[in-house]
């Protein structure tokens, strides 16, 4: 499982022109699974995604959680963060996990930060999304579980 966790002032996604997910200041995340991935995964990366202190203090420190500044969550689901260009220029995507499953492993994701008492908006599983969102910082966090668990 990847996790690319972008800091936001603001997010949103569209879906054939209308907007399906919108939060305030926040994590936006783009979420990838490849076959391997289970339950396990999504709750550690979860729980790791909820712990990140990458808010600023009044110091000026990255030392605070999103659950610390009362932050929103826009989770996107996107299976080319598991795309291989290694040969050629056409990427492949084949170790990206299939429709149903994938699809199954993202519902359980967000309702495991949603445990977390965040408020979690998506897009559409599998659509044609357009997102727009105020990386602060920047920062951007890249997140895979193999590297992790």
């Amino acid at each position: 499982m990847r996790v690319i966790v972008q800091r936001a002032k603001d997010a949103r996604v569209r879906v054939e022109n209308s907007i399906t997910g919108s939060i305030e200041k926040g994590y936006m995340l783009l979420v990838g699974f490849t076959h391997t991935d289970t339950l396990a995964e999504v709750k550690y990366l979860a729980k790791k995604i909820i712990g990140l202190r990458i808010f600023e203090d009044d110091a000026g420190k990255l030392n605070k959680s999103i659950v610390d500044v009362n932050g929103a969550i826009l989770a996107i689901s996107q299976f080319t963060l598991y795309a291989d260009s290694r040969k050629g220029n056409r990427p492949s995507f084949t170790e990206a996990m299939h429709y149903e499953e994938a699809n199954q492993l993202f519902l359980q994701f967000v309702d495991e930060l949603k445990s977390y008492k965040i408020v979690v908006e998506t897009g559409v599983f599998g659509a044609d999304m357009q997102i727009e969102f105020t990386n602060v910082g920047p920062t951007t966090i890249i997140l895979d579980s193999k590297d992790l668990i």
